[in-house]
This record gives C-alpha cells, sequence and structure tokens, in this order.
C-alpha cells in the first residue's frame, strides 16, 4: 500500500466499499469499527427504553443519582437518546462522530469507577474507548472535512 492510496479518501459507491476493505488494511479497520460504533451505540440507546439486555439503573454510581433532579429511569432514557445520537453522528460523520463517542465513553468509564462496582465494565469500555479514538484517526483520512467552495465559484 502506497501513501498516496493511504490518504485517498473512499468514493461514495457502496460498491467500491467491499472491495477497498479487503484490499485496504487500514480502510478496512475504519470501515469496521464505523459498522460497530453506529451499530452498538444504536442498540444500547434502544435498549435504554427497554431494558431487555440488563438493568441499566444498576450501572449509574449513586452519587450521580443523588445529583439528578429526576428519577434513575429518566436519566437512562436521557442517556439512551444520547447513545442513539451518537451512533447517527458516527454513521453520517464519523470524523466529528468518534470524538464524541469516545467522550461519552469517559464519561461512563469515571461513572464506574467512581460507583465502586463494576471495574471490569469499566477497563472494557476503556478497550472501547481506545477504539474510538482510533475510529477517529482513520476518519481523518478516510473521511475528510468537507470543503466549501471559494465564495464566487461553481
Amino acid at each position: 500500500m502506497t501513501a498516496n492510496a493511504a490518504r485517498t479518501p473512499v468514493s461514495q459507491g457502496t460498491g467500491n466499499v467491499l472491495l477497498r476493505a479487503r484490499t485496504d488494511p487500514a480502510y478496512g479497520a475504519f470501515a469496521l469499527l464505523r459498522i460497530g460504533f453506529t451499530v452498538l451505540p444504536i442498540v444500547f440507546g434502544v435498549d435504554k427504553f427497554t431494558n431487555v439486555l440488563t438493568n441499566w439503573e444498576a450501572y449509574l454510581a449513586p452519587w450521580i443519582v443523588d445529583l439528578l433532579p429526576f428519577s434513575a429511569g429518566t436519566a437512562m432514557l436521557v442517556v439512551g437518546a444520547v447513545e442513539i445520537l451518537a451512533g447517527v453522528l458516527v454513521a453520517l460523520r464519523p470524523r466529528y462522530g468518534a470524538y464524541v463517542v469516545a467522550l461519552w465513553l469517559a464519561g461512563i468509564i469515571l461513572n464506574l469507577v467512581t460507583s465502586g462496582d463494576f471495574y471490569d465494565v469499566a477497563l472494557r469500555d476503556f478497550g472501547l474507548l481506545l477504539a474510538a479514538l482510533t475510529l477517529g484517526r482513520l476518519a481523518s483520512v478516510y473521511d475528510p472535512a468537507r470543503r466549501t467552495p471559494a465564495v464566487g465559484t461553481r
């Protein structure tokens, strides 16, 4: 793989995505992380409304519950909505969405560590935070910032 190939933004054709993912390992990693950080936050966010996977309120640190002007259940609905929005942002603009997810994961880690429990989950989420930062770095190549045309040009 040449340096120029790694810096070439992906074309918008979906047929080219699979071929490029197979032939450019860095792009394949970008695509895989983008899919993961789109789907998983949306799934976990939706589950905050249904509690099928777990009782999400149990993961909320008591000191946070004490600060809230509403119930832990309502807090989890807000968390779910934020996670859904973060997943959508990664799908649309991974260059920015990856860092939103990384910040969100940092908040989750802080919550888990200060709760006095769930250190194993906090460690797992730290790994996810590193993956989100990796997606952000890869997106700087494969999802470049959109440039606005100069005034008076077409």
